[in-house]
Order: C-alpha cells, then structure tokens, then sequence
C-alpha cells in the first residue's frame, strides 16, 4: 500500500507540474514531432506572405493602367515626368554657371515703381478726415 501510494503521489505531481507550466518529459519524436510542426507553419506563414505581396503587386498593376488611362484622356503627365523636365529646364538654364540656378522671381515682387508707391499712398489719404489730408498733403 506504501509503494502504491508513492507512486500516486509522484504521477501526480508530474501532471501538477505540466499544468502549472513546468517542462514536460523530453521525449525526443515528441520534441522532433513539435518541431517539425513548427517549421510547416513558417513555411504556411512565408507562403501566405509571398500570395499577399503577389496580389497586391496585381492590384497596384490595375491601378497603374487606369492611372495611365486617365493621364491619356487628359493629357497629363506623371509626377516623375513633370519633375525630370523641371530639373532639365534649371539644368538648361544654368548651363556653363559656377552658381547655382536662381529661382524664378514671381511678377510684381520687388520691381514695383515709385508711381504705385505714390497710388498706394493717395488710396489712403482719401479715407483720412480732411484736416489730417491737407497736413499730409503738404
């Protein structure tokens, strides 16, 4: 009954210690067994990746024509295109420089004449109070 007893209390704190998290029995199939489940789900897991990036390298070809499609119908041009003739254009225009290209100065900045001061100045005598025009006037 001693022996019998023993041998219960042993089985049961083996599976005590499987429950709580313990290591388990290092049984070798056992050990070759989870690895090599573990190496088909890698695989499952690669698989699903390569089919994802396969269909998403479809949907962006799709995207791609009708983007093309719309470009033709409206006569644009790609983002790369309008960027390469611009660097062409500066390239161009600077040729045989030792500086850099200057950027393109926008209409009426900086080159206005006096007579548009003096306009400018005028608008704003009209809404003075007339003593206050006549003090500014002279």
């Amino acid at each position: 009954i001693l022996f019998v007893l023993k041998k219960t209390l042993e089985w049961a704190t083996k599976d005590m210690g499987k429950m709580l998290g313990g290591e388990e029995e290092k049984d070798p199939e056992v050990a070759k067994k989870k690895k090599e489940e573990e190496e088909e789900r890698q695989e499952a897991l690669r698989q699903q990746e390569e089919e994802r990036k396969d269909k998403h390298r479809k949907m962006e070809a799709e995207r791609e024509v009708v983007r093309q499609s719309i470009r033709d119908k409206y006569g644009l041009k790609k983002k790369e295109e309008k960027e390469a003739e611009e660097k062409a254009a500066m390239e161009q225009a600077c040729e045989g420089s030792l500086t850099r290209a200057k950027k393109a100065i926008p209409a009426g900045c900086g080159d206005e004449d006096d007579e548009d001061e003096e306009s400018i100045l005028d608008t704003v005598l009209k809404f003075l109070p007339g003593p206050l025009q006549d003090m500014f006037k002279k």
